[in-house]
């Protein structure tokens, strides 16, 4: 029996948080996506990302958490586009160790009683992750936002809208925007073993009254945490880039936690009327402008940062080629489980080994997961709910689906009066890959480091706004204080590469910015 007693209140809150994603969950993998691949057994390594998941994440996000809490990564995960954002945390961290959880119990290895302080802590930390990370709306996720994903706040969306440069279907500017941007969506692609994950969309953000700002960032583009990208992804400049696009006449009435969208009238490339291109991580302090220094740079910007990924586009491909049939399931199922890896990178305490192998109790289960078993049991788990430890009594009606189903088994609250129960699945076990071995190189705003520099680098860095004298200083205090110094500080902050708002500081309205663009 596990030493810290467990209370109603954390049990009464986690079945709570787990129904939250439950909900969630069935609408994003039953409208969203198409989950099949002619090259990658897509099924199979997400079956044993899950499993690696459930083994894992509770002692690497203690781990984490030794270094730095939950809730400081999340404010900190604002000024930034990394993998911690969408569909990082927000979706992937709880649900792919609760997908791992589920399937266990399904098949009998597990019953709702095992793991169970686990299970609770990990849900806590997701939650605080995320209050923190959405603390400028109090929102937990895009879905309790009606599937609006709005993180920035103002001093960044007001350096972004005044730095736009104009352009319009036909024009150089345009033209180059839209061929960076398809190259880089099938290049991460690709990378993400034809998954989505390298990319992510946030928004909208108001313009004016016909504009809206989209932000599509592309992630781990360059020589960092995959071997898979070792001397193929050499030459691209930058891990990580943040295309700001302006759309006229067309309104985005969902960004959901993937980072999908819908717009009325349908986005198309001709609506796109504004375009700035950005690169940040944890290191950077904010985004950093790329190219933007006139309208020439940044079209010559988008044409090299093309020409790169395409090379490393056709690079991969030949890679990839020559893999078997295990280092796909490998490389897919690391995409998918390391998907909240960049937590590690921000506390300063990552290890190759533990994100870029498969957990030794992971791999018993290979054998099972060839491509019928794969398909069928995953269609089981994330869109039918027909799995026995999926079904609740006959008189519910779940949320989107009337059925009388639940995806994410609960907790049962007999454990507060003696049914035995344990409470973690134990410290973590070695892992395995078919794989080479990472190359210890990583791609940062700093220029590339080993994985010692990195880490000693990021234990180091505190960026402006989370100093603590500027910590807590969040969009509601910002709106009775912004005469003041420490006010001017955060705004100048922000604006201190901006070639339109440079010092100009706090009080500006969205009018005073176009204003100034004009």
């Amino acid at each position: 029996m596990p030493v810290n007693p467990i209370t109603y209140a954390q049990l009464l809150e986690t079945n709570n948080l787990m129904q939250i994603n439950t909900d969630e969950s069935y609408w994003l993998c039953v409208t969203r996506t198409v989950q099949e691949s002619k090259l990658f057994p897509v099924p199979s390594y997400m079956m044993m990302s899950y499993l690696m998941a459930f083994y894992r994440y509770p002692s690497l996000l203690r781990k984490i958490e030794g270094r730095m809490r939950a809730e400081e990564i999340g404010d900190r995960a604002r000024n930034m586009a990394m993998k911690i954002q969408h569909p990082g945390v927000s979706w992937g961290l709880p649900c792919f160790y609760m997908l791992g959880r589920e399937w266990l119990i399904n098949i009998g290895l597990l019953k709702p009683t095992d793991a169970i302080e686990d299970l609770i802590y990990v849900m806590d930390f997701w939650k605080r992750f995320m209050l923190a990370f959405h603390r400028n709306d109090g929102h937990l996720n895009s879905w309790q936002f009606g599937h609006r994903s709005q993180i920035l706040p103002e001093r960044q969306l007001q350096v972004y809208h005044a730095d736009l440069y104009d352009c319009e279907a036909g024009d150089d500017l345009h033209e180059a925007a839209h061929a960076f941007m398809a190259s880089a969506s099938q290049y991460g692609f690709l990378i993400s073993c034809e998954s989505r994950i390298s990319l992510h969309n946030h928004g909208p953000y108001k313009l004016d009254d016909t504009t809206e700002l989209m932000v599509r960032d592309f992630m781990d583009l360059a020589e960092s945490d995959f071997p898979w990208l070792d001397d193929v992804a050499a030459d691209v400049e930058f891990n990580n880039l943040s295309v700001t696009m302006a759309v006229k006449d067309c309104h985005f009435y969902l960004v959901d936690d993937w980072g999908s969208f819908e717009a009325e009238p349908e986005f198309s490339a001709e609506r796109l009327v504004g375009v700035g291109l950005y690169t940040s991580d944890n290191l950077s302090d904010g985004h950093i402008p790329v190219g933007m220094g006139s309208r020439e740079e940044l079209i010559a910007t988008f044409k090299r940062l093309d020409a790169q990924v395409r090379e490393a586009t056709n690079k991969l491909w030949r890679r990839i080629a020559g893999w078997s049939r295990d280092q796909m399931i490998d490389a897919g199922a690391i995409t998918y489980f390391s998907i909240c890896k960049d937590l590690a990178h921000v506390a300063g305490v990552y290890e190759v080994d533990d994100w870029m192998k498969i957990d030794e109790r992971a791999e018993r289960f290979r054998p099972l997961f060839n491509d019928e078993y794969s398909r069928d049991v995953l269609g089981e788990l994330v869109g039918y709910l027909s799995n026995p430890s999926q079904k609740v009594m006959e008189y519910t009606m779940m949320q989107h689906a009337n059925t009388p189903t639940r995806m994410y088994s609960n907790i049962p609250y007999s454990v507060l009066s003696g049914e035995p129960y344990t409470s973690t699945v134990g410290m973590m076990h070695p892992g395995i890959t078919n794989l080479p071995e990472k190359k210890d190189v990583f791609t940062t705003t700093k220029g590339k480091m080993t994985f010692a520099e990195y880490n000693a680098a990021s234990r180091a860095f505190v960026p402006f706004d989370a100093r603590t004298e500027n910590a807590h200083l969040c969009d509601t205090w910002l709106k009775y204080h912004a005469e003041t110094a420490e006010a001017q500080a955060l705004y100048e902050h922000a604006q201190r590469a901006s070639r339109t708002l440079k010092g100009k500081g706090a009080g500006l309205s969205r009018a005073d910015v176009a204003a100034l663009r004009a």
